[in-house]
């Protein structure tokens, strides 16, 4: 028989229920061994079967409470075992997470550092851009002006009487 294993011995339903069966069979034993008084093959086999259940109890060992001791003694050394590596692989599971953590704010970091450098750099070109349009000096060109775009053929842009002859070096 084998009992499952709890935190302060066998299961004490387990046990119970083992030694009612036990206490049962031997009832029948015991029954069985008034009826067969005269009946030698019948004897054997109760004697046998007497013999099987001794052996059983024996190897229960009830009286010995050192077992149980021992075998949660195991238990607790292997769940010892169990915490210590659970933790271990915790410590190591947060020190990546660290590592992670300070690397994504450096490149947070970076990125803010160039963006911030490339708008002071659109910044200074604006700045420039305005300054070299300031100094453009436009005239303003009268409306009867020709222009390039009424000198080609075909344009709209002049009419017929823009001309019909192309500007020199055109033809």
């Amino acid at each position: 028989m084998r009992f499952s294993v709890v935190e302060t011995g066998y299961d004490q339903r387990q046990v119970d229920y083992c030694l009612d069966e036990l206490g049962i069979r031997l009832s029948r034993l015991a029954a069985r061994a008034e009826g067969a008084a005269g009946a030698g093959r019948e004897w054997d086999e109760i004697r046998q079967e007497a013999a099987w259940l001794s052996g059983l109890l024996q190897r229960l060992d009830l009286g010995d409470v050192g077992a149980p001791r021992y075998a949660g003694d195991a238990v607790r050394r292997e769940a010892a075992d169990i915490l210590a590596q659970a933790r271990a692989e915790l410590d190591e599971a947060r020190e990546e997470a660290r590592r992670v953590r300070e690397r994504a704010y450096a490149e947070a970091v970076q990125a803010r550092r160039d963006f911030e450098a490339a708008l002071d750099a659109r910044r200074r070109r604006e700045v420039r851009v305005d300054e070299i349009l300031s100094q453009v000096t436009v005239d303003q060109v009268p409306a009867d002006t020709p222009t390039a775009a009424a000198a080609v053929p075909g344009s709209r842009v002049g009419g017929p009487e823009a001309g019909a002859e192309p500007p020199p070096g055109r033809r």
